[in-house]
């Protein structure tokens, strides 16, 4: 736990998470959406809803109503896994069709 902590990478990820949330607070966005969007952007693999409620430390109401908006917006997009029940969720990561969309 400890050595994740200091890792880098760990670090870079945090930084990016928050100042990506701060940033969409500025431009008027809810600041957990923007920050679950940028969680899923960094990430290698789709996110479940508990997964990203752990990440960020929010609620499972907000958690669910940001990821039902950033799926509307066409910013993120659900992923079905074979014999699994839960949603995952992954971000569009076309940098060109993001600004698209937003």
């Amino acid at each position: 736990m400890a050595d994740e902590l200091d890792d880098p990478l760990t670090t870079a990820r945090t930084a990016f998470v928050q100042g990506w949330g701060a940033l969409g607070s500025s431009w008027g966005v809810n600041r957990t959406m923007a920050m679950i969007h940028a969680l899923l952007l960094v990430g290698d693999e789709p996110l479940s809803t508990d997964e990203v409620m752990a990440e960020l430390g929010i609620s499972r109401g907000n958690a669910n109503t940001n990821l039902r908006d950033l799926v509307g917006w066409g910013l993120i997009r659900k992923v079905v896994r074979v014999g699994e029940r839960r949603e995952f969720f992954e971000a569009e990561k076309d940098v060109w069709r993001i600004f698209c969309t937003v």
